[in-house]
């Protein structure tokens, strides 16, 4: 009988969690409340509790219930928390506590604004996630890999993390609302991938991979599908313009990052028109209109394809002349501070900087990829604007750090391999983008 009692005891922990299909993950957090994802395997009613660390009242949420019309998908609002603070949770199914080998915790942000200097902090910055399916994978060798990646970026202890396009790989058999379902579930049940998601909120953006097949645009008739799967998976704080791509953006302390969509509106590479649509001029004018308001001291443009480099090679924004070229006129006409560039869609890793005469240089840092294929960098890479030393043909991720005075911040940029072994460091000064 005692060792029957025992073996029930120790199946406990594992049918309950075998009832969450993916996550926990954090999603946004704001200074007075914090977005948490949650999957399920079947329908359930899925609830978090959750206290501050240090003290012991507990907060409850209710519960919501999870159904396969929306890929038994619960997002739960923490609403009962305090700004600047460290929360311990724990996720109930159906009642029933569930059992994780990791923590999970949170965090709001701090009220800093004109009492003191903003606080230090760090996130990843990473693309091009590729998680092999041997059943839809072409054949011959895996194209992604490097599963170890998620460990190491989980061990920098970053506040959050910012996914930056082709966070996955839709394949074929996948365009059908179903197939799109699939896809999204099978990248983000991946085992490993799992701590880093359970204790640090996480951004997107999206490129084609994510959106549609290879260099996706306008014109891909399952965007809307594609819009809905992104908004059920994902926990970004806003959308700009409602049911029109993943425009938004976000603040973290003194920094804001503006979450760009190179796809919903850019026509297709093949259109020969020196005037065509990247952003498009919607996005351009809300982009621009926030840049010009914005006092953060870093302005962090998050887009898909690069932005600086001139090279007019795979979709860099360089091959839409017109829109690049209003871009930079803007920003120095406008003389907007602090702005920088993260980017990825290349398959590999560098930082650009263009000088540009009587303002600040403009830099561009991109990080690709995380596990997809890495590629070889062509000739054109090699201009005046890559900063020697920065361009990486591996996997790879980065971690931004942010320290400093108000007046004085420094932008420190680390770029890892997926061992987590540093491969390069640069530092930038705010007060030097001016």
């Amino acid at each position: 009988m005692k060792r029957i009692l025992i073996a029930l005891f120790l199946t406990v922990p594992l049918l309950a969690s075998a009832q969450i299909k993916s996550g926990p993950m954090l999603g946004y957090s704001e200074m007075k409340e914090v977005l948490v994802w949650v999957q399920t395997e079947k329908p359930a009613d899925v609830s978090i509790q959750y206290w501050e660390k240090g003290d012991k009242t507990i907060h409850k949420t209710d519960p919501v219930h999870t159904e396969k019309t929306t890929a038994f998908i619960a997002r739960i609002i923490a609403d009962e928390v305090t700004m600047g603070k460290k929360y311990a949770y724990e996720v109930l199914v159906n009642g029933k506590k569930m059992a994780f080998d990791y923590p999970l915790e949170f965090q709001t942000q701090e009220l800093w604004q004109y009492r003191k200097d903003p606080p230090a902090f760090s996130f990843l910055f990473g693309t091009c996630n590729y998680v092999n399916e041997e059943a839809t994978d072409r054949p011959g060798r895996p194209y992604g890999g490097a599963d170890e990646v998620y460990a190491a970026m989980y061990a920098k202890k970053p506040d959050f993390m910012l996914w930056g396009g082709d966070n996955f790989y839709y394949r074929e058999p996948d365009y059908t609302r179903t197939g799109m379902i699939h896809r999204n579930n099978h990248a983000r049940a991946v085992k490993s991938m799992q701590p880093l998601l359970g204790s640090v909120h996480q951004y997107a953006i999206w490129d084609d991979h994510d959106y549609g097949p290879n260099d996706a645009d306008r014109s891909f008739p399952l965007k809307y599908t594609s819009l809905e799967m992104f908004k059920m998976y994902w926990g970004n704080p806003n959308f700009a313009f409602p049911n029109e791509g993943i425009t938004g953006k976000f603040q973290w302390a003194d920094v804001e990052f503006f979450l760009l969509d190179d796809r919903w509106n850019k026509a297709p590479n093949e259109l020969n028109d020196p005037n065509k649509d990247y952003w498009g001029a919607k996005q351009m004018t809300w982009l621009l209109d926030q840049l010009s308001t914005s006092r953060a001291s870093f302005k962090i443009i998050v887009n898909g394809g690069q932005v600086v480099s001139p090279a007019k090679v795979f979709e860099n924004m360089a091959n839409y002349e017109a829109e690049r070229t209003y871009l930079l006129k803007e920003l120095k006409n406008r003389k907007i501070p602090g702005v920088l560039f993260f980017t990825g869609d290349r398959h590999i890793s560098d930082l650009n900087k263009l000088e540009r005469e009587g303002t600040y240089p403009l830099y561009d840092l991109t990080v690709s990829p995380m596990t997809a294929g890495k590629a070889d960098a062509v000739k054109q890479d090699y201009n005046e604007t890559l900063v020697p030393g920065t361009l990486v043909q591996e996997r790879a991720f980065s971690k931004i750090e942010v320290t400093g005075h108000l007046k004085d911040r420094t932008l420190t940029i680390t770029l890892f391999n997926v061992k987590g072994d540093v491969l390069w460091t640069k530092e930038l000064k705010s007060n030097l983008l001016k």
